[in-house]
């Protein structure tokens, strides 16, 4: 099989227009072409508003060996033999079970370590603290229109974990030989998803649809003998001879168990103090915090399109990144195109923002996270003596609880004008909140250190030198953005455990992944992990 990249072909994207131009590169007739696949497909707008795709292909044609001997010589270094990149379930090992594999948490990394396990036929039990994905939804639909907050079922916790309510992009920058990163995709499409995400070079799924596809995977694993329980949380847990050996659920029932997977999220806190508590090695680790900014969607597409509105392509993303004079760097995450700004609470009292997109990007407004990393050299001064390695979890709180006290228990929002001058906004400009949840105008400034208040001022004014109007008077500013990234990371060996053995940290919660497909793709490493030590139940 050949590999073709770097085909150039303008919108609208037509099979018959890409197939001429394989014919063309490879200079072959229509016969001699067996087959072909699209691999990858990116966006050129460099000559916007004319616009191009960027395809790959894998071909099947006669005679490869002659086109690809033809290529070299002529130095083509866009056609190449296709690489064989398909991932391969480990063999067992030899180590015996006497329990099943337990994984904590139904987020992408437990998911997909789920998956791998009951497919090699070890049956794991999955524990989740929240609820299954249709009750959350009703749940945090009901708390959005003003209920109340479930703490254990929400934005953050329930099946799916928190990219379940997110743009649910798909992208990595992970490097991926063993061929995880197609897997995982594959997985999705199996369960329900787009098969457009296989190729688009930024696929994505959004909320609506990943509910119904984690429902999907959820029914897959417990046909390969997987188990699922929800409200159930693990709380606790005993050793021996430094080596797991119970672990308790809701603070009542314990069960037996050789191997916890612990894939928990970034956001569950308490379960952190536990195993710190236990004895699992951990650090701090820098993450960022900053604010959602809201813009008009069509200027993001006019922007980076040259059109306000570009019906094939849909809504527009974008990627910023800026280094301030001081050294610290303000950048973009998360990025949401007609999306929403969500509140994302998960504590009482305390105050957390995200964004969200639904599969059409059909809203009005594109938001992201304007972030500013911190290391616990900024954070410990927030911090207690005793909280040690989680004194980033005391800084969120710190931030957290100071945006519910300036939105009056309602997602705080100000204009970057008046973010700059740190006075409380009284009314809109042009731009109104696209919102999922009550809203306030507030002073979103007076949330954060003056250092990091800066940083966002002066990364959002340079930004606009990126994007016009990135930095208008009437972008709206939302707080606070706290749950970007872990604020630890639960050391693991080289055979995937933490300092107590048969304890399997996993995915973003953990400290090792970063988004919903490198959270996944963590999954199936531990899963791996497991699988290369112990004997199926098969």
């Amino acid at each position: 099989m050949i590999r073709i990249s770097q085909i150039k072909i303008p919108l609208p994207f037509q099979e018959a227009s890409l197939e001429r131009q394989i014919l063309q590169i490879l200079k072959i007739r229509r016969e001699e072409l067996l087959s072909w696949k699209l691999i990858r497909r990116s966006v050129d707008a460099r000559k916007k508003p004319q616009l191009f795709y960027v395809c790959t292909v894998d071909v099947q044609a006669a005679g490869e060996r002659k086109l690809l001997n033809r290529a070299r010589k002529t130095g083509n270094r866009n056609i190449i033999p296709a690489p064989a990149a398909a991932y391969q379930l480990p063999p067992c090992g030899t180590e015996k079970l006497s329990h099943r594999p337990v994984i904590a948490g139904s987020g992408p990394a437990g998911l997909f370590c789920a998956w791998l396990l009951a497919k090699a036929g070890y049956q794991p039990l999955i524990l989740e603290r929240g609820d299954e994905a249709a009750v959350r939804k009703q749940k945090v639909d009901a708390f959005w229109a003003g209920g109340p907050l479930d703490t254990q079922s929400n934005v953050q916790f329930g099946e799916g974990g928190a990219g379940t309510f997110s743009d649910g992009k798909l992208n990595t920058s992970v490097k991926d030989p063993a061929g995880r990163n197609r897997k995982v995709l594959e997985l999705f499409v199996e369960a329900g998803a787009p098969e457009q995400i296989l190729w688009d070079q930024k696929p994505h799924l959004g909320t609506d649809l990943l509910i119904t596809i984690i429902t999907t995977l959820r029914r897959q694993i417990e046909d390969m003998g997987g188990e699922f329980c929800f409200r159930s949380q693990v709380t606790d847990l005993e050793t021996k001879g430094g080596r797991l050996s119970r672990i308790q659920i809701n603070h009542s029932r314990w069960i037996d168990a050789q191997v916890l997977v612990a894939a928990i999220g970034h956001s569950a806190r308490d379960t952190f103090a536990m195993l710190k508590e236990r004895g699992a090695a951990m650090e701090a680790k820098s993450f960022a915090v900053g604010v959602r900014i809201e813009h008009p969607q069509s200027m993001i597409n006019f922007s980076q399109y040259g059109v306000s509105r570009q019906e094939e392509l849909g809504a527009a993303s974008y990627k910023l990144t800026c280094q301030l004079p001081s050294k610290r760097g303000v950048y973009s995450f998360c990025m949401c195109p007609g999306g929403y700004v969500v509140n994302a609470s998960s504590e009482e009292g305390l105050l957390a923002v995200n964004g969200m997109s639904y599969h059409s990007r059909a809203g009005e407004n594109a938001n992201s996270a304007m972030i500013v990393t911190v290391s616990p050299e900024d954070y410990l001064p927030y911090s207690t003596p005793e909280a040690g390695v989680l004194a980033g979890v005391d800084f969120q709180r710190y931030l957290e609880k100071r945006a519910y006290a300036v939105g009056r228990g309602k997602i705080p929002v100000q204009t970057f004008a008046d973010f700059c001058r740190k006075e409380e906004t009284t009314s809109f400009g042009q731009v109104s909140p696209c919102m999922r949840g009550g809203f306030s105008m507030a002073n979103v400034a007076e949330i954060f250190p003056e250092v990091i208040w800066q940083s966002l001022a002066d990364g959002i004014a340079i930004c606009g030198r990126k994007i016009e109007g990135f930095d208008r008077p009437d972008a709206l500013l939302s707080g606070v953005e706290s749950r970007t990234s872990s604020p630890v990371r639960i050391l693991r060996d080289e055979t995937f455990q933490s300092s107590i053995l048969g304890l399997y940290p996993c995915g973003e919660g953990a400290g090792y992944a970063g988004g919903i497909t490198s959270a996944a793709m963590d999954g199936l490493k531990v899963a791996e992990a497991v699988c290369k030590k112990y004997m199926n139940f098969l």
